[in-house]
């Protein structure tokens, strides 16, 4: 187990986020760099996942969500999405004991019909397991799009109205944000990005409104508990004021 060099304050753990989010970026280069197969990028980018849940749980933080496989990955190469499945599968079969013994709840949110069977029936599973759990819960985002989902909650939300069971008048953004994969997930306080790339993909565009932006130059699979700390410290150093003085 990784021994990070990078220490909180006792300030610091007092001001940790409620929900961090994570977009999961640099496995691709992270291997080109090595004369490596792509796939071998997202094998070693497992055990960074793998590091930051146990370290978010160890530290109290609620809410955990990973960008694993957007709805834009499905138009990669046939052989590179089915082993990130492949991965997702073996994952969810040797983590899921893990999970349960650190106390983790897990969701998953994105168009989940979309994933093989054999995926949905791994999800279903080990969701189940983990159902009872009260510590950190780790969001998955599995072919997810921040524009689908908004779409998605539109065409629901007309459907309602349509159908006479909600006026327009009573559209707020909180009947709004009851229509998205994430009702019953708070927003995330701190979004961090790896690979240094200045952008957000199309990752919770509704939920991000106000959190605070870390963007590193580390490649997902180099980011362990250094990385995450010191992600974490630049958090508590913001002063978040949500459009107030």
């Amino acid at each position: 187990m990784q021994v990070p060099t990078v220490h909180l304050s006792a300030e610091e753990q007092a001001s940790l986020p409620r929900h961090v989010a994570v977009i999961m970026d640099g496995n691709g280069r992270w291997a080109r760099q090595r004369h490596l197969p792509r796939v071998e990028g997202h094998r070693a980018g497992a055990e960074s996942a793998r590091t930051i849940i146990r370290a978010a749980g160890e530290l109290g933080i609620q809410f955990l969500t990973l960008y694993a496989f957007s709805v834009e990955n499905w138009n990669r190469p046939k052989e590179e999405v089915d082993a990130l499945m492949r991965y997702l599968v073996h994952y969810l079969k040797t983590e899921t004991s893990e999970l349960n013994k650190s106390n983790v709840r897990l969701e998953v949110i994105g168009q989940i019909y979309r994933l093989p069977e054999t995926v949905q029936a791994h999800l279903k599973k080990s969701m189940a397991v983990l159902s009872k759990n009260n510590g950190l819960t780790l969001v998955m985002a599995l072919s997810y799009g921040g524009r689908t989902e908004i779409v998605e909650a539109v065409r629901n939300i007309a459907t309602q109205v349509k159908a006479g069971e909600l006026d327009p008048s009573e559209i707020t953004e909180q009947v709004f944000s009851q229509h998205l994969y994430t009702r019953n997930i708070p927003d995330p306080d701190l979004l961090i990005r790896t690979s240094g790339e200045m952008r957000v993909s199309n990752f919770l565009l509704w939920q991000i409104s106000y959190a605070e932006l870390v963007v590193t130059q580390t490649l997902w699979p180099d980011f362990r508990k250094d990385e995450f700390y010191a992600a974490l410290q630049e958090y508590a150093r913001r002063d978040r004021r949500f459009g107030a003085v």
